[in-house]
């Protein structure tokens, strides 16, 4: 009995083996990996800085970003009539936005990317709205000229939309900046499977593996909030198997 569940063990080690060798680049970027010596099975999750996340059902981030959500889709609606009918658009803070809209729609791939981000982070002067914490719509916030770092990432989320970035591909990470000892927000932007951070921090973008002073806390994304766990999933390939 020892032998043969010996024996399935490392039959299923072989297929993983396989996959690993003939996959694809995208899923070997998500997908699962042998960990040394364990016989432990670690998935990579396919969220930004690849730890695994779940889905929470509630919780004060969790109401506040579906408050704000709301007052995002009716940006997204008048950004949109604005967008097509520029002459008789009549918020200046829609035109400001728009016209960073249309430098993205104008650059490809990460040039679109960083565009976006570089613009966004000029438009708006940084500013700490204290124990309130209020998260702004875009046009709120471009009506304002100012915002905090959470206000900068919604701003580019929708700019990103409107030059034509799908939501998918698109998050907010709420992280834990470990050198400045604070929490903080960036906005994330998919690219040929590689997670992109545009800080209000810094113009140039950083992928998620090189961002190492941010521990991710929370994912928000057009269905609800993430949060993320402080290790990859772990189960035992050997054990499920020997059963």
């Amino acid at each position: 009995m020892e032998t043969a569940a010996r024996s399935r063990a490392w039959r299923a080690i072989l297929v993983l083996c396989g996959l690993i060798l003939f996959g694809s680049a995208a899923e070997l970027r998500a997908g699962s990996l042998l960990s040394p010596g364990a016989g432990l099975l670690v998935r990579k999750s396919a969220e930004p800085f690849g730890v695994f996340a779940f889905a929470i059902s509630s919780g004060s981030l969790r109401q506040k970003w579906l408050a704000l959500r709301d007052r995002l889709d009716d940006d997204m609606v008048q950004l949109a009539l604005c967008d097509g009918d520029r002459d008789n658009c009549a918020s200046p803070a829609a035109l400001k936005l728009l016209a960073i809209v249309d430098q993205a729609r104008a650059r490809d791939g990460r040039a679109r990317l960083g565009e976006t981000n570089r613009a966004v982070n000029l438009a708006i002067r940084a500013a700490n709205d204290g124990i309130d914490d209020v998260w702004s719509s875009p046009l709120a916030t471009f009506a304002n000229g100012a915002g905090d770092c959470e206000d900068y990432a919604i701003a580019k989320l929708a700019a990103l939309r409107l030059a034509g970035i799908a939501a998918e591909d698109l998050r907010i990470v709420v992280v834990r900046d470990v050198r400045a000892g604070e929490d903080h927000a960036v906005a994330a932007a998919k690219l040929d499977g590689h997670w992109l951070m545009l800080d209000n921090r810094r113009m140039a973008m950083l992928e998620d593996d090189a961002a190492r002073s941010y521990q991710p806390l929370f994912a928000l994304y057009q269905s609800g909030v993430l949060k993320y766990v402080d290790e990859p999933v772990r189960f035992s390939m050997v054990a499920a198997e020997a059963r």
